[in-house]
């Protein structure tokens, strides 16, 4: 299949092109670089720069594609909390702008990279397509708006979509890894603070109504999430908009990160107790009771153990992530 990867060279964008290629895919990625990195572009990839919101870039992307994957977005909740307009206004324009060209060009299909976020705090035990979406932060709400803009071009147009809702992202898969500017993640923050980047770790909250007191969190292997965008491709219904979780059903406490990730890298973890963070939930988990059944998808790479190795290795190979080679 022919497929056009907006965001491509971020970070689940990147490993995602790499095992589309590895099936026999023809990729085109479209990015302006602006949070992605031009060293995690595969050289197999036809790559068009520019933003999603650029008709004339997104026209040459489109040319003699079958299918879409969609990444391209502004993706960091506490940065949507101050710049709410600013979210609103790129995540909203580039789905809307994609959506218009896709039609133009005849373009049927569209795997979305939506987000846990969509929910909010639920508080249930497993987090289901079926849970209610009261997000929490404009991030979510720009995601939610996102997937009612592509059900009602399904509708109106007949063609096919699934949105993919997937909860914590981590892990690295050979070259490709985990750099964001401003960091914000917990498991590249813990490699950096490992390899003595950050003095001190922080854990936000630890009376959490946990079995440990702190934060429970559904972490899953981006090498598995690459695997379900591929599948979700194939699994398109025309008409029909659809929402999967990815998600493993088992949580893993901060604690029990932390203490894989001393076991992996060998080195202590000075962690520090710091109050809750506002609107941090308890436990977010997720049924993918859906995704086994539509995708015929199960997580092989989200032990946390298999998790940690990976992201140390790479931290360890690129203690600047990928800024070092593009100086």
């Amino acid at each position: 299949m022919r497929v056009l990867v907006t965001g491509g060279a971020g970070y689940i964008g990147s490993v995602t092109c790499a095992h589309l290629l590895q099936l026999g895919h023809e990729v085109t990625v479209l990015d302006d670089l602006s949070t992605g990195h031009r060293q995690a572009l595969d050289s197999r990839a036809r790559f068009v720069e520019g933003r999603v919101q650029e008709q004339g870039a997104l026209a040459d992307a489109l040319d003699d594609v079958q299918a879409v994957i969609h990444f391209a977005a502004l993706s960091l909740v506490g940065e949507s909390m101050r710049e709410p307009l600013r979210y609103f206004r790129e995540n909203l324009s580039g789905a809307w702008s994609l959506l218009e060209a896709m039609h133009r060009a005849g373009v049927e299909r569209v795997v979305f990279s939506s987000t846990a976020a969509v929910y909010g705090e639920p508080g249930v035990d497993l987090i289901a397509e079926d849970t209610p979406t009261i997000p929490v932060n404009p991030y979510g709400q720009s995601k939610l708006m996102i997937e009612k803009l592509i059900g009602e071009q399904c509708r109106a147009t007949g063609i096919g979509a699934i949105c993919l809702r997937y909860f914590n992202a981590c892990g690295a898969s050979g070259h490709l890894g985990e750099d964001h500017d401003p960091e914000t993640h917990l498991i590249p923050r813990l490699c950096q603070h490992l390899l003595g980047a950050l003095d001190e770790f922080a854990v936000f909250g630890s009376d959490h109504p946990t079995p440990d007191g702190t934060a429970v969190r559904d972490y899953i292997h981006v090498l598995d999430l690459a695997r379900a965008h591929a599948l979700a491709l194939d699994a398109i219904e025309p008409g029909k908009a659809e929402a999967i979780n990815l998600g493993t059903g088992q949580g893993a406490s901060v604690r029990e990160i932390l203490s894989v990730a001393g076991e992996v890298s060998q080195r202590p973890v000075r962690a520090r107790e710091a109050d809750r963070r506002e609107g941090d939930p308890a436990r977010l988990v997720a049924s993918n009771a859906r995704a086994r059944e539509r995708l015929g998808w199960s997580p092989e790479h989200s032990a946390p153990e298999e998790i940690l190795r990976s992201a140390w290795a790479w931290h360890v190979s690129n203690p600047h992530g990928y800024g070092a080679a593009e100086d």
